[in-house]
């Protein structure tokens, strides 16, 4: 007597097995993944300070290693690239293979907060960035006009192109490259500094002095509240 006698005697069990094969079957090509590569998250996280005016070997020595030192213990960190150029500390730190992202980028930015106070006081915060994936750019738009100049330009785009960009779904980030933003440039004069005895900190800080921001607040009378503006920062050379 064969097995699969079994089935030609007992037409029932029969059916019963190929109606469960059949669910089985079904069931698995509806919800097993089938991929030709296997899915993998590999995750990078940038954080990028910046010092105006330092050289390149005060930027690795007072800002790029104490970071790097603090990131290399973070959970789940594959290994770190740096590089410091003048004025800027740039350093990658490549996550292991799918770990969660999110984990990472908060993991990250706690060791960079705990060695907040090791960075020079007259530095920029860190500005930490995740980027999973492909880190290369599919797309570049360049923009131009003939009525509009460079910083107009930039103007435009980060106040409504880059916004509407990064709204998109599936696109990571959206960065303006080469932008030319509004901002006053002073050439010193070393033979008169040195008359005077000024340096070039005392000069910065008489700028910050006399360019702030104040809120005024309200005006409120019994019928009325007006808002007070003052127009308290430099917007021209005299």
């Amino acid at each position: 007597m064969a097995f699969t006698d079994i089935f030609i005697k007992r037409p029932v069990l029969s059916l019963v097995v190929s109606l469960l094969i059949l669910l089985i079957g079904f069931q698995a090509a509806t919800h097993l993944g089938i991929r030709q590569y296997p899915k993998l998250s590999n995750t990078v996280v940038t954080v990028t300070t910046s010092y105006p005016g330092a050289s390149p070997d005060l930027m690795q020595g007072f800002i790029t290693q104490p970071i790097e030192q603090a990131v290399a213990s973070a959970e789940g960190v594959d290994y770190i690239t740096s590089s410091s150029v003048q004025g800027t500390s740039t350093i990658s730190v490549y996550i292991k293979l799918n770990v969660d992202p999110n984990s990472a980028l908060t993991e990250v930015s706690s060791k960079v907060s705990s060695v907040r106070y090791l960075i020079p006081r007259e530095s920029n915060d860190p500005v930490i960035t995740k980027s999973t994936g492909q880190t290369t750019a599919v797309m570049y738009l360049g923009f131009a006009s003939d009525e509009l100049s460079g910083p107009q330009i930039s103007d435009y785009l980060a106040r409504v192109v880059q916004p509407i960009l990064s709204t998109v779904d599936g696109v990571a980030s959206a960065d303006i490259l080469g932008a030319q933003t509004l901002a006053t440039r002073i050439w010193l004069d070393p033979m008169r500094m040195a008359g005077r005895n000024v340096s070039p900190d005392d000069i910065a800080a008489a700028i910050r002095a006399n360019n702030f921001q104040a809120a005024a607040g309200q005006s409120k009378g019994y019928f009325t509240v007006s808002n007070v503006t003052t127009n308290t920062d430099l917007t021209s050379i005299e």
